[in-house]
């Protein structure tokens, strides 16, 4: 994409995957896409949601979309105060069990280790507690599926039919069944936003339909997919440079400090949202992380010929070709991010507190930083995805201590090139125990 850029300048048009995109790559005519009432989210997102889970409903009522979209409220402000609470409660019950065990080592693969307490702590803190039965069996099995289906998301999100895809058609078959209305009427602790999405599908759909199933299939797949590698390159990066775990849990055992909450045995943290928001090198960590591994494309489809009328020229478009904003070129201009291939854990902090001023071409940017999109297309669930995170890493570096065994430099595996966080190349081993 810099390539393109330094030959064709900020705006150009590629042919990609069957469509026309016209790249908008300077991020002070971003602005113009934004507010831009003829460039579509919705018709975009109808055909990603009919392509990956199988909802075909959006296609055609469009109101469904928006008062789906009116649930997102639900995590936010004193709802996700709520949420928080949850997740702290499944972390202690994921945890607990390790506090009570000798401080000999386990060792892991790291990004297995992620995906198995991000799946569990998101899955229980959103749709619930699994009640009957054997709840390690059960979960460990809808991982398994969940993760096998992830693995063929930019198959299914590019066109690419289903049934040429192995088996994972019945996989996605045997996941929406596990969240149709009669299987999610077994857990018990819906959350907020789960209750109020069942409330409106409902009016759409009859009780039995299984394509309930496909919309919760989806809210999973949002609130997981990118959670699980976010974690593990966090835990990656810090476990790679001693001196940003160093500071990062002398800032957590400070706020323990004065906080009035001592390191006792069993699990005893509880943070509110501010305190975990007052954690400056914590939150830098994490937008660093962000800052490097997000290879998200944003999109809008065209809904008739336009002229669309920037700064540097006026750009024409066609109906039914798409516009595209790639924030990975920002992410890693050197004129914004000083040696923007490096990890620097205190980027986004400046004499310890919070940094939020960049600048290009002298001017002050109003985006430097977008893991999580813009404008109608912002991800909701990302309050609750860096919250999480940041839960578990205080949780983490409080009561265990951990080291990289495979000290190997990781890549990138460019396979979601385009849609989110990417995953790394391979897995590392690593290992943990509980803290003396």
């Amino acid at each position: 994409m810099t390539t393109l850029q330094k030959q064709y300048g900020d705006v150009f048009t590629l042919f990609l995957g069957g469509n026309y995109i016209t790249f908008i790559l300077d991020p002070f005519q971003y602005q113009s896409v934004v507010k831009n009432q003829k460039l579509s989210f919705q018709m975009f997102t109808s055909k990603f949601l009919m392509r990956v889970f199988s909802v075909k409903k959006m296609m055609t009522y469009h109101d469904l979309n928006d008062k789906i979209h009116t649930s997102y409220q639900l995590l936010r402000g004193k709802h996700l105060d709520t949420l928080m609470e949850n997740t702290m409660q499944t972390l202690k019950q994921v945890f607990e069990p390790q506090l009570l065990k000798t401080t000999s080592w386990d060792t892991e693969y790291l990004l297995t280790f992620c995906s198995s307490v991000i799946f569990e702590v998101t899955f229980t803190a959103i749709h619930g507690n699994v009640l009957a039965g054997d709840k390690k069996t059960f979960m460990t099995e809808l991982r398994d599926d969940f993760f096998k289906f992830d693995g063929k998301f930019t198959h299914l999100a590019s066109g690419i039919p289903i049934e040429l895809l192995g088996n994972i058609k019945s996989i996605r078959t045997k996941l929406i069944k596990q969240l149709t209305t009669e299987n999610l009427a077994k857990l018990q602790g819906w959350s907020e936003v789960v209750q109020m999405r069942q409330d409106i599908l409902e009016k759409y759909y009859t009780p039995k339909d299984t394509e309930i199933g496909a919309h919760h299939l989806g809210l999973l797949w949002a609130s997981v997919s990118n959670t699980v590698p976010t974690m593990f390159w966090t835990m990656y990066y810090l476990l790679r440079h001693p001196e940003a775990m160093a500071v990062l849990r002398d800032e957590i055992d400070h706020l323990l400090q004065s906080t009035g909450q001592k390191k006792g045995p069993g699990f005893s943290i509880h943070l509110t949202r501010e305190q975990l928001d007052s954690l400056v090198y914590l939150e830098s960590t994490i937008l660093e992380v962000l800052r490097l591994c997000s290879f998200s494309g944003i999109f809008r489809v065209v809904q008739e010929d336009l002229t669309l009328r920037l700064e540097s020229q006026d750009c024409c478009l066609r109906k039914g070709d798409f516009v595209g904003i790639f924030p990975p070129v920002l992410h890693y201009d050197p004129e914004i991010f000083e040696a923007p291939e490096e990890f620097r854990f205190d980027r986004f902090t400046e004499s310890g507190k919070k940094k939020t001023t960049f600048f290009k071409r002298g001017k002050k940017l109003k985006y430097y930083h977008m893991p999580f999109g813009f404008g109608v297309s912002k991800c909701p669930g990302r309050f609750l995805a860096i919250v999480e995170i940041k839960q578990l890493l205080v949780v983490f570096l409080t009561y265990f201590d951990s080291e990289i065994i495979d000290d190997k430099p990781l890549e990138l595996n460019y396979n979601r090139f385009l849609f989110g966080i990417q995953y790394p190349d391979s897995d590392v081993l690593f290992r943990y125990k509980v803290k003396s």
